[in-house]
Protein backbone atom coordinates (compact mmCIF):
# COMPACT_ATOMS: atom_id res chain seq x y z
CA UNK A 1 0.00 0.00 0.00
CA UNK A 2 2.67 2.75 1.15
CA UNK A 3 4.71 1.91 -2.34
CA UNK A 4 1.02 3.10 -4.54
CA UNK A 5 1.55 6.23 -2.06
CA UNK A 6 5.12 6.73 -3.10
CA UNK A 7 4.16 6.31 -6.79
CA UNK A 8 1.55 8.47 -6.40
CA UNK A 9 3.47 11.41 -4.60
CA UNK A 10 6.30 11.34 -7.23
CA UNK A 11 3.80 11.33 -9.92
CA UNK A 12 2.38 14.13 -8.18
CA UNK A 13 5.63 16.11 -7.84
CA UNK A 14 6.58 15.26 -11.07
CA UNK A 15 3.33 17.21 -12.39
CA UNK A 16 3.94 20.07 -9.84
CA UNK A 17 7.50 20.48 -12.49
CA UNK A 18 5.54 19.94 -15.17
CA UNK A 19 3.31 23.42 -14.40
CA UNK A 20 6.58 25.50 -14.01
CA UNK A 21 6.33 25.22 -17.97
CA UNK A 22 2.92 26.04 -18.38
CA UNK A 23 1.36 29.39 -18.60
CA UNK A 24 -0.72 29.97 -15.56
CA UNK A 25 -3.55 30.87 -17.66
CA UNK A 26 -3.46 27.15 -19.46
CA UNK A 27 -3.06 26.14 -15.36
CA UNK A 28 -6.10 27.98 -14.49
CA UNK A 29 -8.33 27.53 -17.62
CA UNK A 30 -11.36 25.52 -17.16
CA UNK A 31 -11.49 22.28 -18.71
CA UNK A 32 -14.25 19.98 -19.69
CA UNK A 33 -14.23 16.48 -18.45
CA UNK A 34 -12.57 16.60 -15.41
CA UNK A 35 -13.45 18.83 -11.90
CA UNK A 36 -12.31 22.26 -13.56
CA UNK A 37 -8.78 23.54 -14.30
CA UNK A 38 -5.22 21.45 -14.29
CA UNK A 39 -4.50 23.06 -11.14
CA UNK A 40 -7.84 22.81 -9.15
CA UNK A 41 -7.63 19.19 -10.06
CA UNK A 42 -4.01 19.19 -8.29
CA UNK A 43 -5.13 21.14 -5.74
CA UNK A 44 -8.40 18.28 -5.37
CA UNK A 45 -6.03 15.56 -5.34
CA UNK A 46 -3.86 17.19 -2.37
CA UNK A 47 -7.27 18.05 -0.18
CA UNK A 48 -8.64 14.20 -1.06
CA UNK A 49 -6.07 12.83 0.40
CA UNK A 50 -5.76 15.07 3.40
CA UNK A 51 -9.08 14.47 4.11
CA UNK A 52 -9.59 10.83 4.39
CA UNK A 53 -6.72 10.19 6.01
CA UNK A 54 -7.38 12.58 9.03
CA UNK A 55 -10.28 10.52 8.91
CA UNK A 56 -8.57 7.56 9.55
CA UNK A 57 -6.56 8.93 12.21
CA UNK A 58 -8.94 9.89 14.17
CA UNK A 59 -9.05 14.03 13.39
CA UNK A 60 -12.02 15.66 12.36
CA UNK A 61 -12.52 15.71 8.73
CA UNK A 62 -11.18 19.67 8.02
CA UNK A 63 -13.02 21.94 5.66
CA UNK A 64 -11.83 22.10 1.87
CA UNK A 65 -10.19 25.44 1.90
CA UNK A 66 -11.26 27.86 -0.60
CA UNK A 67 -9.46 27.38 -3.72
CA UNK A 68 -8.75 30.86 -4.18
CA UNK A 69 -6.61 31.02 -1.72
CA UNK A 70 -4.47 28.60 -3.48
CA UNK A 71 -4.87 29.91 -7.19
CA UNK A 72 -0.90 29.42 -8.06
CA UNK A 73 1.20 26.73 -8.59
CA UNK A 74 3.47 27.85 -5.59
CA UNK A 75 0.66 27.55 -3.03
CA UNK A 76 -0.61 24.45 -4.29
CA UNK A 77 3.09 23.14 -4.00
CA UNK A 78 3.53 24.25 -0.59
CA UNK A 79 -0.34 22.85 0.45
CA UNK A 80 0.98 19.52 -0.88
CA UNK A 81 3.86 19.46 0.75
CA UNK A 82 2.32 21.13 4.56
CA UNK A 83 -0.46 17.94 3.73
CA UNK A 84 2.25 15.18 2.78
CA UNK A 85 4.07 15.60 6.07
CA UNK A 86 0.50 15.51 8.10
CA UNK A 87 0.04 12.09 6.50
CA UNK A 88 3.54 10.63 5.68
CA UNK A 89 3.94 8.76 8.89
CA UNK A 90 0.46 7.35 9.29
CA UNK A 91 0.75 5.99 5.38
CA UNK A 92 4.15 4.49 6.18
CA UNK A 93 2.51 2.68 9.76
CA UNK A 94 0.43 1.00 7.72
CA UNK A 95 -0.23 -2.64 8.94
CA UNK A 96 -2.16 -5.11 7.43
CA UNK A 97 -3.76 -5.16 11.32
CA UNK A 98 -5.03 -1.87 9.59
CA UNK A 99 -6.96 -2.99 6.99
CA UNK A 100 -10.23 -3.58 8.72
CA UNK A 101 -10.61 -1.38 11.21
CA UNK A 102 -14.05 0.74 10.84
CA UNK A 103 -14.36 4.14 9.65
CA UNK A 104 -17.22 6.23 10.75
CA UNK A 105 -18.93 9.27 9.42
CA UNK A 106 -21.76 11.15 9.09
CA UNK A 107 -22.86 12.42 5.58
CA UNK A 108 -24.12 16.23 5.05
CA UNK A 109 -28.27 14.18 4.74
CA UNK A 110 -27.31 12.83 7.97
CA UNK A 111 -26.91 9.18 6.30
CA UNK A 112 -23.91 7.24 8.63
CA UNK A 113 -21.78 5.44 6.36
CA UNK A 114 -19.14 2.87 7.92
CA UNK A 115 -15.92 2.11 5.43
CA UNK A 116 -12.86 -0.22 6.17
CA UNK A 117 -9.64 2.01 6.63
CA UNK A 118 -8.48 -0.47 3.87
CA UNK A 119 -10.79 0.22 1.32
CA UNK A 120 -10.51 3.95 2.04
CA UNK A 121 -6.76 3.52 1.38
CA UNK A 122 -7.52 1.94 -1.94
CA UNK A 123 -10.14 4.87 -2.93
CA UNK A 124 -7.28 7.23 -2.08
CA UNK A 125 -4.98 5.83 -4.24
CA UNK A 126 -7.19 5.31 -7.11
CA UNK A 127 -8.56 8.54 -6.76
CA UNK A 128 -5.38 10.63 -7.94
CA UNK A 129 -4.74 8.04 -10.69
CA UNK A 130 -8.43 8.76 -12.09
CA UNK A 131 -7.03 12.64 -11.75
CA UNK A 132 -3.74 12.08 -13.28
CA UNK A 133 -5.39 10.42 -16.09
CA UNK A 134 -7.39 13.98 -16.77
CA UNK A 135 -4.54 15.89 -16.44
CA UNK A 136 -2.88 13.55 -19.34
CA UNK A 137 -5.85 14.21 -21.15
CA UNK A 138 -5.09 17.93 -20.91
CA UNK A 139 -1.97 17.99 -21.31
CA UNK A 140 -2.28 16.54 -24.89
CA UNK A 141 -4.75 18.84 -25.83
CA UNK A 142 -2.45 21.84 -25.14
CA UNK A 143 0.10 20.50 -27.39
CA UNK A 144 2.30 19.46 -24.38
CA UNK A 145 3.85 15.81 -23.41
CA UNK A 146 2.14 14.47 -20.20
CA UNK A 147 3.84 13.11 -17.20
CA UNK A 148 4.51 9.57 -17.63
CA UNK A 149 2.84 7.80 -14.78
CA UNK A 150 4.59 4.17 -15.88
CA UNK A 151 5.26 2.48 -12.23
CA UNK A 152 8.50 1.13 -13.78
CA UNK A 153 11.68 2.21 -13.24
CA UNK A 154 10.35 4.97 -10.49
CA UNK A 155 12.89 2.83 -7.84
CA UNK A 156 9.70 2.10 -5.68
CA UNK A 157 10.88 -1.88 -5.26
CA UNK A 158 14.28 -2.22 -5.62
Amino acid sequence: MQKLFEYNWQVREDWFTWCESVPEEELLKERVGGIGSILYTLFHIVDVEYSWICGLQGDPEPEEPPFDSYASLSKVRELSEQYHKEVESFITSWSDEMENLQLTEVGSNGKTFTYRYGEVMRHVIAHEIHHIGQLSIWSREIGRQPVTANLIDRGLFE
